[in-house]
């Protein structure tokens, strides 16, 4: 009887190890859970920024606007006869003004 008992404890107690520290444990589970948590949250973002990569893309290969508009925004360029007026902050301007002397 007591050869049963040894068995059975051991037995219960390799089935708790398995449970809690080995291979498929819960906190494997739950690490792998977490992890795959923050991959979807990341496969997220770059789906959003894949959309709008893809918008620019159709935006430029059709016609001139999405051209004009990248220059005007990325180089800041102006058409023939335009006016620029660039309006800053008061902050904005006194840290730019700050970093010319």
């Amino acid at each position: 009887m007591k050869w049963l008992l040894a068995i059975l404890t051991i037995m219960l107690l390799a089935t708790q190890y398995r449970l809690w520290v080995g291979k498929g444990s819960l906190a494997e589970v739950t690490r792998l859970k977490r992890e795959l948590t923050e991959q979807q949250d990341k496969n997220s973002a770059l789906e959003r920024q894949n959309r709008q990569l893809l918008r620019e893309v159709r935006s430029l290969k059709v016609g001139t606007d999405g051209v004009e508009a990248k220059a005007r925004y990325d180089l800041g360029l102006i058409k023939k006869g335009e006016t620029l007026f660039i309006f800053m902050d008061p902050d904005q301007k006194r840290s730019a003004t700050s970093r010319d002397h």
